[in-house]
């Protein structure tokens, strides 16, 4: 293994750091690409300049490629603790920063389910000195936990996951009362899964009865409805206003689902805002005939209409944050039939090349892509000293070449679980380097294996 220039201490982040100057990049930040070179000393963003010297510094070469702000990934399910053949923190945090990702944020649907905190505290405490990249986890809801979700800490803690539809880990909050009891007490950000239980269900049985088990997966979408999703958002939406709650819908997957959302107002004063994850922008239905279940996702990915408005809501900010709900699962897990075979993929690695691809073909700029994956997820969630290229900042960076041709297969796939629904898939450019806090944990193919990611924190009043 090669190893940077910095030193690993028993899997902490007590590191030795260098002083790091990137030169003549591409410095994409807060709607503008300026050329430049970034200072970076004890972590953090110590300068932003053009012909800056330091004696002694690393010196990297940007050669006119672009620097961008980490990726915060607002959605990811790592499967750390007790699902960890799927993947584990170390596992999908090396893919995270190999994709450019420098900040995530872990739902609570692992076993056991993080709806103590004493439990959430655990995953906390399995993280420090593990992840390559920065972490917070999600508290979960349950139907009878509001005593423990009103012990947490806004300061040190992403938010509230509840999930208003089944899914991986059965974690489903069904009581209208618990509901809106949650919405009504707790301060927290309340991010929210949406999909109507009873209309899933009708709908699933009605296939079942004509197929048995082995359903194709073609009607996935149509077991997932529109009208599911749309019924289960629209009503938690309405419930938001009622209370006032700050609410964050997670993985929209629909047209219908948008007009809930509010473009009018700027991001800092919205409270009720809506991601849209990777996968909704890059596959249609008619994608299941070659993928099958590796496209099997909750939300369905459903139709080219839906996705062309999913990508006009990004562009005129109805949408706010793209994300990944990254989710590995075992190629065994997967070849099952269709009721058996669980929902998921992993995309943590390939989320921001699928936008850059995006950007090369013209249909969105690369400073709207940092907009939705660094800026705003960071001001979304009040996360402190991220998302951004300042001086004071944490450096968390992304240098990309944005004209490097490569192909997805299992020879670079770095996910534990060894598949990617994007295989097969050439992209024309490619991440180089990767900082998190100050230190180079990717460089030109290779994870350096330093554990450089620190506990985010938010900047909110407890």
């Amino acid at each position: 293994m090669e190893y940077s220039p910095f030193e690993l201490k028993n899997y902490s982040t007590d590191y030795k750091m260098n002083t790091i100057l990137i030169k003549q990049a591409k410095i994409v930040n807060e709607g503008l690409i300026t050329e430049g070179d970034v200072l970076v000393k004890d972590g953090f963003i110590a300068q932003i300049g053009t012909n800056l010297i330091v004696d002694g510094a690393q010196i990297i070469d940007a050669k006119g490629n672009y620097l961008l702000p980490g990726v915060i990934d607002d959605q990811v399910h790592f499967r750390d603790p007790g699902l960890t053949h799927k993947g584990d923190i170390e596992s999908e945090s090396r893919a995270a920063v190999a994709g450019g990702v420098t900040s995530y944020i872990d739902q609570p649907n692992t076993v056991p389910h993080a709806v103590t905190q004493e439990l959430l505290a655990q995953k906390y405490q399995n993280a420090a000195g593990r992840s390559f990249a920065n972490y917070s986890f999600m508290m979960g809801g349950t139907n009878d936990n509001l005593e423990e979700i009103l012990k947490t800490n806004p300061r040190d803690v992403a938010g509230l996951k509840l999930f208003l539809g089944s899914s991986t880990g059965d974690m489903l909050v069904d009581s209208s009362a618990a509901i809106e009891s949650i919405f009504t007490h707790t301060p927290l950000l309340i991010a929210v899964h949406c999909e109507d239980e009873t209309t899933v269900k009708n709908n699933l049985a009605h296939y079942k009865s004509q197929f048995g088990d082995d359903i194709p997966v073609a009607y996935h979408p149509v077991i997932r409805s529109e009208e599911a999703c749309y019924l289960s958002s629209s009503k938690t939406v309405a419930l938001a206003k009622k209370t006032g709650a700050r609410l964050h819908v997670f993985h929209i997957s629909t047209a219908k689902e948008l007009a809930l959302f509010d473009n009018s107002i700027p991001l800092a004063e919205k409270k009720i805002t809506a991601e849209v994850c990777i996968h909704h922008l890059w596959f249609t239905d008619e994608d299941y005939a070659s993928k099958r279940n590796f496209i099997k996702w909750n939300p369905a990915v459903k139709t080219a209409a839906d996705r062309e408005a999913l990508w006009k809501a990004v562009l005129d900010d109805t949408i706010d944050v793209i994300a990944t709900d990254h989710a590995p699962h075992t190629l065994a897990e997967k070849e099952q039939v269709y009721t058996k075979a669980p929902s998921g993929g992993p995309l943590v690695q390939h989320s921001l090349v699928v936008m850059l691809e995006a950007v090369r073909e013209g249909r969105i700029s690369l400073e709207k892509v940092v907009q939705k994956m660094a800026h705003n997820p960071a001001q979304l969630f009040q996360i402190e000293k991220r998302g951004f290229i300042r001086e004071g900042y944490h450096a968390d960076l992304v240098l990309v070449d944005c004209n490097s041709t490569w192909t997805v297969d299992a020879s670079n796939i770095l996910y534990k679980c060894g598949w990617s629904p994007l295989e097969g898939t050439e992209f024309h450019s490619q991440i180089t380097h990767t900082l998190v806090n100050g230190i180079l944990v990717y460089e030109n193919g290779k994870v350096h294996e330093l554990r450089a990611g620190q506990r985010l924190l938010f900047n909110r009043n407890e």
